[in-house]
Parts: C-alpha cells; sequence; structure tokens
C-alpha cells in the first residue's frame, strides 16, 4: 500500500496564544507525504503574524471572514488535495511522530481512520485517554466523536458533504451519524493521535447548544420525542459535572475514565 498523503486543516480565530504550539506539533511531524491548510476567521489579535513566522511550512493559508467553524472547516476540506484528512483545532496538538503511524494504519478501503485523543485539564492537570466510537445512532447517547483523532477520507467528504454551516457545536456528530447511516466503513486505530485541551466552544454553558442539539437529531430523522431525551440527557450530564468540580476535581471524567488515566 502507497504512503497515503495526509492533509491536516487547523481552523483559527484569534488564536494567538495557542495556535503556535498546533502549528509547531504538525510541521515537526517525521512525515514528508503531508498538506498544511490553515483557515483563519480573519484574526485581529496577532494570530496571522504567529502564522506567518511558519508560512514556508504551509501550504495553503487563507484569512478571511467565515459563516462559523462548519464553514471554515469546509473550506479547508474543499482545498485539502490529500487521501485522507484531519482537523485539528488551534488550540490543540498532534502527538509526536503519529502521522507516520496512522499511515501504516491506511488500507485505501476504510473510510474513517478513529484514533484515541488524550484528555486534558490544565487546571487540575488531569489526563485521560478517550478511545472512538465506531457507530453512531441518530441519537448518539454515550458516543464519543473525538474528531482531533479522525481520519477522513476525501473521498468520503465527497461523497456525503462536508459540515452542516448551521452547527457550530455539535457539527462532528452530525457528520458521524450520516457516515454511519450512510454504512461508512470505521476502522479502529490504537493510537494516540491528539491532545484535546478542555475549555473553548465545548465548554460553553450546554443551555447555549439546546436548539442546534435538537436540531442535530431531527434532521437526523429522530422523532421530538428523541430529540428531546438526548437534549435532557447532555443537560444533566453537564450539569452534575459542573456541580462535582466545585470540589476542584473532574469527578465525573475521573469515574468515567479511570482505566483511561494517565498520570
Amino acid at each position: 500500500m502507497k504512503k497515503p498523503k495526509i492533509s491536516l486543516i487547523t481552523i483559527s480565530y484569534n488564536s494567538v496564544s495557542t495556535i503556535e504550539n498546533t502549528i509547531r506539533s504538525i510541521i515537526s511531524q517525521d512525515y514528508d507525504n503531508k498538506e498544511y491548510i490553515i483557515i483563519d476567521g480573519g484574526s485581529t489579535d496577532g494570530t496571522q503574524d504567529v502564522v506567518k513566522k511558519y508560512i514556508s511550512h504551509i501550504d495553503i493559508f487563507i484569512s478571511e471572514a467565515d459563516r462559523g467553524r462548519s464553514d471554515a472547516f469546509n473550506k479547508g476540506i474543499n482545498c485539502a488535495s490529500g487521501d485522507i484528512i484531519s482537523l485539528i483545532n488551534s488550540d490543540d496538538c498532534l502527538m509526536e511522530g503519529v502521522l507516520a503511524k496512522v499511515a501504516k494504519q491506511y488500507d485505501g478501503v476504510s473510510d474513517i481512520y478513529c484514533g484515541n485523543m488524550i484528555l486534558w485539564n490544565a487546571k487540575s492537570g488531569f489526563k485521560c485517554r478517550i478511545t472512538p466510537s465506531l457507530y453512531f445512532p441518530k441519537m448518539p447517547l454515550f458516543c464519543r466523536p473525538n474528531h482531533q483523532g479522525l481520519f477522513v477520507t476525501k473521498q468520503t467528504y465527497n461523497k456525503l458533504g462536508g459540515y452542516d454551516i448551521k452547527m457550530n457545536y455539535a457539527m462532528d456528530l452530525d457528520f458521524l451519524i450520516r457516515a454511519s447511516t450512510a454504512k461508512a466503513k470505521f476502522k479502529k486505530m490504537n493510537i494516540d493521535v491528539a491532545v484535546f485541551k478542555l475549555g473553548g466552544a465545548t465548554s460553553e454553558s450546554i443551555f447555549k447548544k439546546r436548539k442546534e442539539y435538537i436540531y442535530l437529531v431531527r434532521k437526523n430523522e429522530g422523532t421530538i420525542f428523541q430529540a428531546y431525551l438526548f437534549y435532557f440527557f447532555l443537560v444533566i450530564t453537564q450539569t452534575t459535572k459542573n456541580i462535582l468540580k466545585l470540589s476542584g476535581f473532574d469527578v465525573i471524567r475521573r469515574i468515567r475514565y479511570k482505566k483511561f488515566h494517565i498520570k
């Protein structure tokens, strides 16, 4: 099997404090058949200056206003020429030497390659390994999208379309539900792909995301009952986590991911 071309896409907006570590983690990979794309939303905080420091290592850099995260992801995917594509946010980092490991897993048959993600809470110091789910029903209770650990073939994006620009939080879940419905072939990789830092959009209040999560289930042919059941499940889960976090510990994560705890 030939070495696949791997496209890495980072979207950013006013990420001056974090994007340099992201860029370094990608350009330092010991894998030559890669392509790096940065889609910036028109940052005004110095992010573009950081990117330009490494411009010789970046294949495509676009900075312009967009319609949100999904729109930015889609711009990058449309530009990508790789066999497989990974989305690495501007506050996350690839693990050292991971692209060479992913390339060995490439079989030319699978549609979505799923690796592990390291969840890191910088404030508490807690780290754990989150393994990916390989199937996503229309009501994805307990599913783990792990989008920083996913490598999706360009052909799969062409077939299924990109990310729904109406969505700003659960666009990865929506894409994976559509992939499961279309019977895409998921392949699990026992590889730690990326470090995901807690914070940002994923840490925003679940109440702010209500319409989006209900829309997620309904657009994928779930009933209104299933949509609200899924949303209330998320409300209960996040509320419980927030209450317990007052103790200063990631209690829920320590319980849920106990066997994956990384010291």
